[in-house]
């Protein structure tokens, strides 16, 4: 009779404790979330649960949404997921293209010479301002000689070699400026100019002075000095010749 009782007593007490487990196992499945797994952004129909921190999924719904198997053995379990198919550029690869035979070399050509044409070289700016402003000089001395022949006026001061002084200052000042070729051609037509210049005016003055009748009387006596006709025609050349930049010759200057 005790016997009997205390089997009933330990059977009792094991239902209580088999009770017990299934009860807190329901209650931990009931309250775990489940959550939804995407495999190279497939969704796959294998149930995830979450259980202390950690996460869980069911093997066998991952191999069948994959494609791939799953083995139960004794102390291992296998899983196999097959891999991507081969691409159809590698499954089937373009042709080579077939060799081109090279056309016939054709004989080399010289390629034409390009000569690029040298701009002439020109008159430097600095000479041309010089330069223009030695022929104004000159000018200036030309008519103040001209007015005492047709005025008649008696040659008296030093004015005439007042403006030879500045016409060599100024020949100087251009000597000194005359950096290309050019401003040299140009700077012997000017002294040129200036030396029949000079040799002219001695002429008129010393015949003025000397009350010769061809510049006393003559009131046309410019006008058929052959010396002045050349004087003014080379300086007409030249002004025009060094505003342009370019030199060039006129026979006038000779």
């Amino acid at each position: 009779m005790i016997q009997s009782g205390k089997r009933f007593l330990s059977l009792l007490s094991l239902g209580l404790s088999l009770g017990l487990i299934l009860s807190v196992s329901e209650t931990v499945a009931q309250d775990t979330p489940s959550r939804t797994l995407i495999v190279n952004g497939q969704t796959l129909d294998a149930g995830v649960i979450l259980v202390e921190g950690r996460s869980y999924v069911d093997i066998e719904g991952l191999a069948e949404g994959m494609g791939g198997s799953v083995t139960f053995e004794a102390n291992q379990i296998s899983l196999t997921i097959p891999g991507p198919p081969p691409s159809a550029a590698l499954q089937n690869p373009p042709p080579s293209p077939a060799p081109q035979t090279p056309p016939p070399s054709a004989a080399p050509q010289t390629p034409p010479s390009s000569t690029v044409p040298q701009t002439p070289e020109g008159m430097s700016k600095d000479f041309q301002k010089i330069a223009v402003f030695t022929l104004a000089e000159m000018r200036e001395w030309k008519g103040a000689i001209g007015s005492v022949v047709t005025s008649g006026i008696p040659v008296v001061g030093t004015w005439s070699q007042d403006y030879h002084d500045r016409g060599e200052a100024d020949l100087m000042q251009a000597a000194l400026a005359a950096s290309t070729e050019p401003d040299r051609q140009a700077l012997q037509l000017l002294q040129q100019q200036f030396t029949r210049l000079t040799e002219w005016a001695d002429t008129v003055l010393g015949e003025r002075e000397a009350l010769n009748a061809d510049r006393t009387i003559d009131p046309n006596s410019l006008q058929k000095d052959q010396s002045l006709a050349k004087i003014s025609q080379c300086g007409q050349f030249l002004s025009s010749m060094i505003v342009s930049g370019t030199f060039s010759n006129d026979s006038s200057c000779y």
